[in-house]
């Protein structure tokens, strides 16, 4: 009998289980059915004709009269492009081009993707500027005499001074640097903001090569944060504004993917720094060359950022509309295409422009329902991408390898492969990201992630030897396996696309302000927990953080994949108290059916709107998000 079949079968002669089931999943679907949001399209109700000459009265008001019959089919595609194979006043052609972008979602102007290429490179510095470090520990330490492995009873305040000079540069985000952003992005835009945080990158990792004590080192990373800070929160927001909504988390996540690249290259730096030696008046000139060495992929940066289009979204909202559409047309395949999406964009503002009070814009994150569980879940994700573990490994795993056998070359080596791996398992997360989704990530690797961080802290019980650093290394490798194509890419990502575009600067600034600041706390923190907690206890404190994530993000944290800005903001308007007890609900039965494969009835859908989120399909991939 066929799989269909069987389901028929079952559902008449349903079991006392089923009708259980069914009834809690009847009680789920009465209390959410009266509150589930229902946000209006902007253009939603308009007749066809007086939209076709809206459109056209857009084009003229904003300087692209020339351009007046593809805005009014623009305008027309916008109200619902979902319908476009209906629509007499489309040619063909018009047709063809819009089928072509759901059929064939990666094909794209080359601009769409030198532009992925610039926020790679940007994320390469971003790696490079975190993982430098890594190496640079074993001996910059013991030079400036904060070894934490003194024997001289100086060891555990050792442990707090080299743990405040790797955190210096999050400190600074979190302070300073991150709330730079949103000053930055209105003054010079996306593009400008990233050329001056790449500036203040180069400038400070030629900085650090040339320190001569702990506190000049710490000096010169904490303005690090000013070229950190800026560049996180501006690049995948740049890229969200940028990318058709079926490939957004793809191409945003190309971030986290490629930061994972650079700290990889950080650990190539380290290797290929580590046996120069010192010259006349210069001691240390091994870790001066790996600081210093992140400081090149910045220079690349900066000569590319100019040549990309600015983000259309950040042109519309200063009044700059043939600028918006030029930069549209270098992002789209056809004119019909830019059309649309600048309409829809201009639509959008002015549709939360009714929402923005003129208050100020930070309290609105946590005062508006819509904002404060986009600030919500944003926190939840970012927080959780450092109390996971990752960054304790990537900043300090040359010292936990050497600390379980190994020697300096082979921990060095040790955790360039962390830093392979962490770059190529990110790589399957490009195609996930949009298709299992940002939410279904997180909890199949977060358990996953507790397991083998547990693994690792055991291992060392086991005598020292080969046993235990097959077992600490095969940990630490599992880890970064589950952690790289879920918690990995998915905050920033998660957070570029979650807030509407009237606070979308403040609250990416927020986010990742929070997520630098709870990276300063892990990395300032970690050498005195490993010196006072052991590794065991270490890693057991993270493991356990990890099974705290995975409730979180059950009960917070809602999908966004592939979804237009009129959708997420659907999915943010279901009340949080409804959001968690649907997902407690839902949790026992995928239980059921995805891992004992039971057959069990369909969950009614928490969100509905009609031709998008519940029904049985999405938004196409050029309708612009």
């Amino acid at each position: 009998m066929s799989a269909s079949g069987s389901i028929e079968k079952h559902e008449k002669e349903p079991t006392p289980s089923i009708q259980n089931e069914k009834r809690e999943i009847a009680h789920v679907d009465n209390v959410t059915s009266d509150i589930n949001a229902r946000l209006a399209n902007p253009l939603e109700g308009i007749p066809r004709d007086q939209l076709m000459a809206d459109g056209a009265a857009f084009a003229r008001e904003h300087g692209l009269g020339h351009l007046e019959k593809e805005f009014a089919k623009g305008a027309l595609v916008a109200q619902d492009p979902t319908v476009f194979e209906t629509l007499e006043e489309l040619s063909d052609d018009d047709k063809a081009i819009l089928r072509r972008e759901i059929t064939h979602r990666w094909d794209h102007p080359a601009t769409l993707y030198y532009l992925v290429i610039l926020c790679s490179v940007a994320a390469c510095v971003q790696g490079m500027d975190e993982a430098v470090i890594n190496g640079a520990n074993l001996f910059f330490a013991p030079q400036f005499h904060i070894d934490p492995n003194a024997t001289d009873g100086s060891g555990g305040r050792n442990q707090w001074l080299l743990g405040l000079v790797n955190s210096a540069p999050y400190l600074c985000c979190a302070v300073l640097g991150c709330w730079l952003t949103e000053p930055l992005n209105r003054v010079f835009g996306r593009r400008g903001t990233i050329f001056i945080s790449a500036f203040f990158s180069f400038a400070t990792c030629i900085w650090q090569g040339v320190t001569n004590s702990w506190p000049h080192l710490f000096v010169a990373r904490f303005f690090l944060g000013i070229g950190v800070g800026p560049k996180s929160a501006t690049v995948p927001v740049y890229a969200a504004e940028c990318a058709p909504p079926a490939i957004r988390g793809a191409l945003v996540m190309m971030w986290q993917t490629w930061t994972a690249f650079g700290i990889m290259l950080g650990y190539v730096s380290d290797l290929i720094f580590y046996h120069v030696t010192d010259k006349p008046h210069i001691t240390g000139l091994r870790w001066r060359l790996m600081l210093g060495s992140a400081g090149i992929p910045a220079l690349f940066l900066m000569a590319q950022v100019l040549f990309c289009p600015e983000s259309p979204r950040w042109l519309v909202s200063k009044g700059r509309y043939d600028q918006a559409y030029a930069s549209l047309m270098r992002l789209r395949r056809h004119p019909i295409q830019a059309a649309r999406d600048l309409y829809y964009i201009h639509v959008y503002i002015e549709a939360e422009k009714e929402i923005d009070s003129g208050h100020n814009r930070f309290f609105e994150l946590f005062t508006v329902p819509r904002n404060r569980r986009a600030t919500l879940a944003s926190s939840i994700v970012m927080f959780m991408q450092q109390f996971c573990g990752v960054n304790v490994i990537a900043y300090y795993s040359s010292s936990i390898f050497a600390q379980s056998g190994f020697s300096q070359i082979n921990a060095l080596l040790a955790s360039w492969g962390f830093g392979m791996l962490n770059f190529l398992m990110a790589l399957p997360a490009v195609y996930t990201i949009d298709t299992f989704g940002r939410r279904n990530l997180l909890l199949t690797t977060f358990p996953l992630m507790s397991l083998f961080l547990l693994m690792t802290g055991f291992a060392f019980w086991i005598p020292e030897g080969n046993g235990r650093l097959a077992v600490v290394a095969l940990g630490i490798y599992l880890f970064c396996c589950v952690y790289s194509p879920g918690e990995g890419p998915v905050p920033f990502t998660y957070s570029a696309e979650a807030f509407p575009l009237y606070v979308r600067d403040i609250g990416m600034s927020y986010a990742t302000a929070l997520l630098w600041f709870f990276n300063f706390v892990v990395a300032i923190t970690f050498p005195r927990l490993l010196g006072a907690f052991r590794p065991q206890g270490a890693f057991g404190w993270y493991a356990a953080w990890n099974i705290v994530g995975f409730v979180l993000i059950l009960l917070f944290v809602p999908e966004t994949k592939a979804l237009t800005l009129e959708e997420l903001d659907q999915v943010f308007s279901v009340p949080t108290g409804t959001h968690a007890t649907y997902q407690l609900k839902a949790l026992p039965h995928n239980i059921k059916k995805y891992i004992f494969r039971m057959k069990v009835g369909p969950l009614p859908p928490l969100y509905r709107h009609e031709g998008a989120i519940g029904g049985k399909h999405h938004a196409p991939a050029g309708f612009m998000a």
